[in-house]
């Protein structure tokens, strides 16, 4: 057991190592992208399913409270928490449509969304995409194995390159966490320790 426990931690630090190495210039146009956005009073809306759902609330919960340092709070809302939204629009619609109305309703130019899918094939990911694009928004795919159909949808995509979805979510919100910190420090300055 304790081997099985030490290859996983070792599988999770070789994806993140190789997948930094490969995105690491992305991200940066990531970061300036977020933290323009936020200069001019723009907002990031996040949204997956499953695991990618928890993920997308703990990164907008990040830029809302705060990430490492004190700083005024900045507009994130993660599109998969409200749950008389996402049953309203299931029951009365299709769930296809949870995400994609919700930015019809909430996104406007100059948003930045983040949508969050493993597979890169979550039919309401790729709708929502649909919606945020014809209303200009600023799209950041973050995927995993081959990208799946949201693999070329995006403004950027960050492809995870394995199939193994814990290692693929695990990239992803170290992901999550570079970005907050980052553009913390593109806003407002390295201020903590």
């Amino acid at each position: 057991m304790k081997d099985a426990i030490i290859q996983a931690f070792e599988e999770s630090a070789k994806v993140k190592v190789a997948f930094v190495r490969d995105n690491v210039d992305k991200i940066v146009e990531v970061v300036q992208l977020i933290a323009q956005a936020f200069r001019e009073g723009k907002k990031v809306l996040l949204f997956g399913n499953g695991g990618s759902a928890t993920d997308a609330s703990h990164i907008a919960a990040e830029f809302v409270n705060r990430f490492l340092m004190e700083r005024p709070p900045l507009p994130a809302i993660a599109l998969n928490t409200d749950v008389a939204v996402l049953t309203s629009i299931s029951n009365d619609y299709d769930y296809t449509q949870v995400f994609s109305k919700q930015l019809s309703a909430l996104g406007h130019e100059g948003d930045v969304v983040i949508a969050i899918s493993t597979s890169g094939n979550s039919p309401n990911v790729i709708k929502a995409l649909d919606v945020a694009k014809k209303n200009g928004m600023k799209t950041v795919v973050l995927t995993g194995g081959t990208g799946g159909k949201l693999a070329n949808t995006a403004d950027y995509t960050f492809i995870v390159k394995t199939k193994h979805t814990p290692r693929i979510q695990e990239t992803h919100i170290t992901l999550g966490h570079t970005i907050c910190q980052m553009v913390d420090e593109e806003l407002f300055g390295n201020h903590h320790k």
